[in-house]
């Protein structure tokens, strides 16, 4: 009889416990889980670092936003020709992959809040004066042809523009004192200019992006339960000032 009421006992205090404890097991049992595309391919937004772990601006934020909206995110690498079919064939419930939001993608599907502005701007030689396009009449400055950079820097009269095929040439040939800017997307600036070794300590983003290209989180057309619930991490991170560290550990 003893014996039953002492079970009887710890099994009352082991229940009120474990119903007390937060965080608990069941809680974390039940947390949504979201399945997130990205194409690792574009440093430093999304990319694979030398152990092979799928890192950064974006991966980042991804996780974040999920801590902050209350589910878990599961990021998976995936090819860039198939992964707006996977959201819409149900595969992935959304992409974060450096993704510009236009009015022309809005009409096949839908998309989170904008998170970063990845707009152009100006790259120079740390010892350049140069705060805008105009400050370099009369020399001369690359970007890849067809892009908006190149776009911009034809807006600017006594400004020569120099297109090359593949952007990482222009920055070679600013190492090499044949270019006098470069105007590129801001991740692409950031990779070049602050990340990679080889260029260290030669070259300096002036100001902020001065074109708006939002990159927004995609998700199926019509759900409307996921986006709100990314809407609400992202609304969160913000207000917190994550994003702006996550910009100074990525893109600055």
């Amino acid at each position: 009889m003893k014996l039953l009421k002492l079970i009887t006992v710890l099994c009352a205090i082991c229940s009120g416990f474990l119903m007390t404890m937060p965080g608990s097991v069941f809680a974390a049992e039940t947390q949504r889980v979201i399945t997130v595309a990205s194409d690792a391919t574009w440093p430093p937004m999304e990319m694979i670092d030398e152990n092979k772990n799928l890192v950064g601006f974006d991966i980042d934020f991804m996780n974040a936003v999920a801590k902050e909206a209350g589910f878990k995110a599961v990021i998976k690498n995936t090819a860039w020709d198939g992964i707006f079919a996977g959201v819409e064939g149900g595969k992935y419930d959304a992409i974060i992959s450096s993704v510009t939001i236009t009015d022309k993608r809005k009409k096949a599907m839908d998309f989170s809040m904008p998170y970063v502005n990845a707009g152009q701007v100006l790259v120079v030689p740390v010892a350049s004066s140069a705060k805008v396009i105009a400050d370099l009449k009369g020399k001369t400055l690359g970007a890849q042809i067809g892009t908006t950079g190149a776009m911009e820097i034809k807006k600017v009269k006594g400004v020569e523009l120099k297109s090359y095929d593949e952007i990482g040439l222009t920055f070679e040939d600013m190492a090499s004192g044949r270019l006098d800017g470069v105007v590129c997307d801001t991740p692409i600036a950031a990779n070049y200019a602050l990340q990679k070794e080889s260029y260290k300590g030669q070259f300096k983003i002036t100001g902020k992006p001065f074109t708006q290209e939002n990159y927004g989180i995609v998700v199926k057309k019509g759900n409307k339960e996921i986006v709100d619930l990314i809407n609400k991490g992202i609304k969160a991170v913000q207000a917190k000032g994550i994003d702006k560290e996550l910009e100074k550990k990525w893109l600055q």
